[in-house]
């Protein structure tokens, strides 16, 4: 990991911009793949489907019996399945408090109000290929449950119909009955568009490749989507109080998801940064996938040397990153100073693996710098809202005249006459 001055501007503003450029990933070549096989299964269904999936993965499977999921889910390890149950009721328990109620209120011959819903049908893409995650199933499928969402098709890849025991399990738990054995772009396709097997959906949510990130924002607008997800990212702001083994292993945790992985140390403790990296080197040979992260740790990662911590904060903010770490003496007084964070962990017994898995929190979180502006999934992706109105002849007099000045205003003779031909007594 290299070293940069926060006071070396020109050190900042390239290690910076080579994030910035990470962050928007993608490229012609893989637009043109995924937008023809969107194409190709809008208009063929499941013939492209099946075509797409002997090709990638070996097979022309393309659904997965109540009794297939359940043979599958029963070589699953007794102690995983008690740990995904654990954590599956924390989740569930954390996310059953962002649930949100239709709300009215009334004045003088006025109600006014919204009413929410949740989705008819979602669509949940889950890893299936070098990363396969049942922590994945879980995120996306409970908050979706929670919102009263009916009806969840499951798409996991499954090349030469290998699938993890694990994942099946956490489908099993969750009583998702539509189970899909197919991935990539061609999955989300047939999400969004349809096929004969698999209806469409009104949302598609969970992580994916580039090229299901790519499908994904390419059929945005046919259907919703959660969001664009990119390389794992984490931040750890630490003083001279913070553990060094403690920093280096939770940078770690980060940087062995893949290559494209951002690990960043900032500290005001030359000290502790040289401490950090002896531990990184010291633990990567333990690690069993050392190779990655040594890759992500030479090509995103550094460690920012700065004067206090306010400019630690002011770091984290421009970066705004997915998983940011508060490893300092008193945390809770830097938290004031963080606003753009995907989940922010305070404190040296807060390591950001317990979000992944058993926290409660969802661990879809907005990356590459997307927190500035958007937020991790949860119960409220899954609803909309509808807003209500309903005047009586009192409450539409209150309000007309200054209608049919601001249509007026604007030109809009028809929406005028729709209000003042009911003020003459029609």
């Amino acid at each position: 990991m290299k070293i940069i001055k926060a006071t070396d501007k020109k050190a900042a503003e390239s290690f910076l911009a080579k994030l910035e450029k990470r962050a928007r990933g993608g490229n012609e070549a893989v637009v043109r793949t995924v937008s023809g096989i969107l194409e190709d299964v809008r208009r063929r269904g499941d013939r492209a489907l099946k075509k797409y999936t002997l090709r990638f993965d070996g097979h022309e499977k393309t659904t997965l019996s109540a009794a297939e999921i359940e043979k599958i889910a029963a070589k699953a390890e007794p102690s995983l399945v008690k740990a995904l149950k654990f954590s599956a009721n924390r989740v569930r328990a954390f996310h059953k408090r962002q649930v949100q109620r239709s709300w009215f209120f009334e004045e003088r011959g006025i109600k006014l109000g919204q009413i929410i819903r949740p989705l008819e049908r979602v669509g949940v893409y889950v890893p299936g290929g070098k990363a396969s995650y049942p922590s994945s199933v879980l995120m996306n499928v409970i908050p979706a449950q929670v919102a009263g969402v009916r009806e969840v098709a499951l798409v996991v890849p499954a090349p030469g119909l290998a699938f993890n025991p694990a994942v099946m399990a956490a489908v099993r738990m969750l009583g998702v009955k539509e189970v899909y054995p197919v991935g990539g772009a061609q999955a989300v396709a047939a999400l969004a568009y349809g096929t004969e097997s698999i209806r469409r959906v009104d949302k598609i949510t969970g992580p994916g490749n580039i090229y299901v990130a790519t499908a994904k924002r390419l059929v945005f607008g046919e259907v919703d989507i959660d969001m664009i997800a990119g390389p794992s990212e984490i931040l750890v702001i630490a003083d001279s109080s913070a553990p060094p083994s403690f920093v280096a292993a939770d940078l770690l945790s980060q940087a062995e998801h893949d290559e494209l992985a951002s690990a960043i140390l900032v500290t005001d403790s030359a000290e502790l940064a040289a401490q950090v990296q002896k531990e990184l080197k010291m633990q990567l040979g333990r690690l069993s996938r050392s190779g990655i992260a040594k890759v992500s740790l030479a090509r995103f990662g550094a460690v920012f040397l700065v004067e206090d911590m306010k400019e630690a904060a002011g770091i984290a903010n421009t970066i705004a990153p997915e998983h940011l770490e508060v490893m300092t003496k008193n945390p809770e007084d830097l938290l004031k100073e963080i606003r753009n964070a995907g989940a922010v962990f305070l404190g040296r017994w807060s390591p950001e693996p317990l979000g992944d898995y058993a926290a409660g929190p969802n661990h879809t979180l907005p990356t590459g710098g997307t927190a500035r502006f958007s937020s991790p999934l949860g119960v409220y992706d899954f609803l909309k809202h509808t807003s209500y109105l309903r005047f009586s002849r009192e409450g539409f007099e209150r309000i007309a005249s200054q209608v049919e000045e601001v249509a007026g205003a604007e030109g809009l003779s028809a929406h005028k006459n729709a209000v003042s031909i009911r003020r003459k007594g029609f």
